[in-house]
């Protein structure tokens, strides 16, 4: 069975509180993988460490009907100042446990037991996938090449995300 390829409209988070958009490395990254791959970026911002700044731009990404998915890369570490993952949990409706373990296994094959320090995490909300990434660059390369650019391709098989897209929300079309 031959599928077409479905382009996903993606936005992307870059949480530092010391890069600007001409020094954002892994959010250039993430937007020339992003479109090499044929899907496109719907939106583009950079945030300061702060959580409920955070929360509240990935809620109204959630709501926002011209956007399928959000990847965020930084403040995934163990730091004070790392707070995207409490963020993202802040909005998830359901985890997708398995990215972060799946990460950790292509994150030990390059960087070995370092990989122990990031929290990298997905969840799905409003219908909506999140992806929270490290701020490295090889990070970014590493989540999109291995993991997300086959799981956001319709034609990966044998399951891939896109295929549930209109499902993600079916409970809350129920009576």
């Amino acid at each position: 069975m031959s599928r077409e390829f479905i382009p996903v409209r993606i936005a992307v988070l870059t949480v530092s509180d010391t890069r600007g958009l001409a020094d954002d490395k892994s959010g250039d990254t993430l937007v020339q993988r992003i479109t090499d791959a044929g899907h496109s970026v719907a939106d583009r911002k950079i945030l300061r460490d702060d959580r409920a700044a955070i929360a509240s731009l990935l809620r109204a990404w959630c709501a926002n009907p011209d956007i399928d998915v959000i990847i965020s890369t930084g403040g995934t570490g163990l730091t004070g100042r790392d707070v995207t993952v409490e963020a993202h949990r802040d909005v998830y409706e359901k985890e997708i446990d398995a990215f972060s373990t799946v990460f950790t296994i292509v994150s030990m094959q390059k960087i070995g037991t370092s990989a122990v320090q990031s929290r990298a995490t997905a969840g799905v909300s409003n219908g909506t996938y999140l992806f929270a990434l490290p701020g490295s660059t090889g990070a970014c390369k590493d989540a999109w090449d291995e993991i997300l650019v086959k799981q956001l391709d319709y034609r990966h098989m044998p399951c891939n995300f896109v295929e549930i897209f209109p499902r993600l929300d079916e409970h809350k079309r129920r009576k």
